[in-house]
């Protein structure tokens, strides 16, 4: 393996964006510019896209001061998109790095991203084309393998917490209504298991959590909101895209049309649920679907997680000049009472195409609750949760009779 490769390199983002995702960016730039190996530095417009259009940023124009705080916004300042790769486009990728001597290729995303990373390494390897391309995970789904867990999920795990511990206290003022909250995650329970950070007491919502890992019947989750319901006078649910019910379907919700991975979801799982409980257990009950706010809303950055992206971004770059290639930048959980993290490598072959999902050990055996093993996971990635002040329940006596 070759220490000293001199070249241009070229990032992008590919996928959904997140919270932090511009940190991981600003992480690659400042890097860069310690690094003469890199002879120039470009940003993909709209990720492979911009690659095969041979569309580029030149992102050593880019002041400090401005990378800084483009750092901190949601959104990708680049551009992605979630571009199915052929054959006959990595070919043209490939020819448009030769053209613009990119010898480093560093590619910001997630499961399928990390796949499409791996395929343009081997091609580079085959041709003889020396490329070191590493992967820098991003994902609020928090499912890739081989790290502990990804940058975006923090800042979308506080901000879904914060969702839950609000419209809490919304409902529990105003009781007697049932709430279904749709939560971002394909097939993957971690940013649905999160809402659990957002009680301080016992009888908090949300009151019944579901995630995909554990498949659950319609017949189950009603008796589950009835139950609640009856104890509390008022339910607050948290589900999970992805959830299905006990034979693989997801309630009878309609399913979106699939994305450039084929990868399809339901569009109105929540709606769908809340018009069962209408219906069957006459039950005011209303839906709601953070959707793409849990991934933008910068009012709710962890600073762990900002923290940890521009950690990411700047260790492949270093990675890359030390001579890695076909590998991802992961982080490491150090043991220890206080949570830290450390960069780590692993390798594409093993990340790409594989998917992550929540240990069902940390599913509570009821199916509708997460387990307090994952209470320590996540705290610390999402940040202290601040709970929601209560007035003293000091009554003034009653003067008259009750009529």
């Amino acid at each position: 393996m070759s220490q000293t490769l001199s070249g241009a390199a070229v990032v992008a983002h590919g996928g959904g964006p997140t919270q932090v995702i511009n940190a991981s960016l600003a992480g690659v730039i400042e890097e860069r510019r310690r690094c003469p190996e890199i002879t120039a530095l470009y940003g993909a417009r709209h990720g492979i896209v911009g690659v095969l259009a041979d569309d580029f940023l030149d992102l050593d124009q880019q002041d400090a001061e401005l990378v800084a705080r483009i750092a901190r916004t949601p959104g990708s300042a680049l551009g992605s998109c979630r571009r199915k790769v052929t054959s006959a486009d990595f070919e043209r990728i490939l020819a448009v790095f030769r053209a613009h001597n990119v010898r480093y290729f560093f590619y910001n995303g997630g499961n399928d991203s990390m796949d499409t990373a791996l395929r343009m390494a081997r091609l580079a390897a085959e041709t003889g084309y020396e490329l070191r391309v590493i992967g820098i995970p991003k994902t609020i789904d928090n499912d890739l393998a081989e790290t502990d867990h990804c940058p975006g999920y923090g800042s979308a795990a506080r901000f879904i917490a914060c969702a839950l511990r609000d419209i809490g206290a919304d409902i529990r003022e105003l009781p007697a209504r049932v709430t279904v909250v749709e939560v971002m995650g394909r097939n993957a329970g971690w940013l649905v298991a999160a809402t659990a950070l957002a009680r301080q007491e016992a009888e908090d919502a949300p009151h019944l959590i579901y995630v995909p890992e554990h498949p659950i019947s319609a017949e189950q989750f009603l008796a589950d909101v009835d139950a609640v319901y009856r104890r509390l006078g008022q339910a607050v649910i948290a589900v999970c895209e992805g959830q299905t019910d006990d034979k693989g379907e997801p309630f009878g919700a309609d399913m979106v049309a699939a994305d450039g991975f084929q990868h399809r979801l339901t569009g109105n799982l929540a709606h769908v649920l809340a018009q069962l409980i209408n219906k069957r257990l006459k039950l005011r009950a209303r839906s709601e679907k953070p959707g793409l706010l849990g991934r933008s809303s910068m009012a709710f950055l962890s600073e762990t997680d900002y923290q940890e992206a521009l950690m990411c971004g700047r260790e492949a770059v270093r990675a890359a000049v030390a001579g890695f290639t076909d590998v991802m930048v992961t982080l490491v959980r150090e043991p220890g009472e206080s949570y830290r993290a450390a960069t780590g490598l692993a390798p594409l072959e093993k990340v790409a195409n594989a998917e992550r999902r929540l240990p069902l050990g940390w599913v509570h055996p009821s199916g509708h609750d997460v387990m307090p093993e994952f209470l320590g996971y996540a705290a610390p990635l999402a940040g202290e949760i601040q709970p929601r002040p209560r007035l003293r329940q000091v009554s003034v006596p009653a003067s008259l009779a009750t009529p």
